[in-house]
């Protein structure tokens, strides 16, 4: 038996045999249309399948610029808090190739409601089609929007933060770095979800995860191949598109990090906590024994998901009710 699945939770690992997998695991990026349709269909089935909640409302906003295409936003806020409502920047996951706005809906409209804060998704542009940093663009394009509209929405431009999963990970900690680089109000934290920050696969994590399929090196590597063509792996890579190539990790935000034991990015998520606490920015890291990547999605009701969301949403109140500490 593969050292993955020694090592791996229990309730993770039963969760993973009800995992469809194709030959290339769950996520087949040898043809990326077919699986953004299967993955969107499979997402729409579920969100059809749940009551909706009324007490989070939902508004979609076309954001337009002169330099690029308009980027529109999905604002969720809780139906009768009182404002203005502090707000996270959310970058949905799927590897900076696969999904949409509307798929994390069902579990962030209970955050909406739990923590009293708004969540203004990014419809971020998707690869191959827009190469890196085109998403990291549409992103600090959001992030501009919520600055400069935030009394309007019913909002405070001084409690916003950036957050992210997986790939939406890599863009939020990019719109970071970009707000930070072109002098942007400074947000008052990045949440970085097993963040997927560096092209070049050379870590021990990127090596070792092979077998789960569950985003493994293959899907890996070959998402980096459809965000940055030839230039994986190369000198000719900026931070704006792959973050851990970063050297400058000043003023920048208190940050979160959490990935599982068992996820490629684990290395390289650990490193950039570690380059980060070295430049003097508040981080609280945590690393989920025996979880492969995505493992509160997979297998929510498992109690390492619960103590991961417990962990993530105190983070969160934490922050949003008091700015002026780390």
């Amino acid at each position: 038996m593969p050292v993955s699945r020694l090592l791996m939770d229990r309730e993770l690992s039963q969760a993973l045999e009800g995992v469809p997998m194709t030959p290339n695991g769950a996520f087949d990026l040898t043809d990326i249309p077919a699986t953004r349709a299967a993955f969107r269909a499979q997402a729409e089935s579920t969100a059809a399948s749940e009551p909706d909640d009324p007490s989070v409302t939902t508004e979609e906003h076309r954001i337009g610029r002169a330099d690029g295409p308009d980027v529109t936003v999905r604002l969720l806020r809780p139906a009768t808090a009182p404002g203005p409502l502090p707000v996270m920047l959310w970058f949905h996951g799927g590897g900076q190739v696969l999904g949409f706005a509307a798929q994390d809906d069902a579990w962030l409209k209970p955050l909406c409601s739990q923590l009293g804060c708004a969540v203004a998704v990014v419809d971020y542009r998707l690869a191959p089609e827009t190469p890196a940093p085109g998403a990291a663009e549409d992103g600090f394009t959001a992030y501009q929007w919520l600055v400069r509209e935030a009394e309007e929405l019913g909002l405070d431009g001084t409690r916003i933060g950036i957050a992210g999963q997986s790939g939406g990970g890599g863009i939020a900690a990019a719109t970071v770095l970009l707000v930070r680089d072109r002098g942007g109000a400074a947000p008052v934290f990045q949440s970085l979800t097993y963040p997927m920050l560096d092209d070049r696969n050379l870590t021990a994590s990127s090596h070792e995860i092979t077998d789960i399929g569950i985003w493994d090196r293959s899907t890996n590597i070959l998402a980096w191949q459809a965000v940055l063509g030839d230039r994986t792996g190369t000198d000719d890579v900026s931070p704006y598109s792959a973050p851990s190539r970063a050297q400058d990790f000043s003023a920048l935000p208190p940050t979160f990090i959490a990935v599982g034991e068992l996820d490629c990015f684990r290395d390289e998520d650990l490193d950039y906590a570690a380059r980060l606490r070295a430049h003097g920015v508040p981080v609280e890291l945590h690393l989920y024994p025996g979880a492969y990547h995505a493992f509160d999605l997979f297998a929510p009701e498992s109690r390492l998901a619960a103590t991961f969301q417990q962990t993530w949403f105190s983070y969160l109140a934490r922050r949003f009710q008091d700015t002026s500490t780390p």
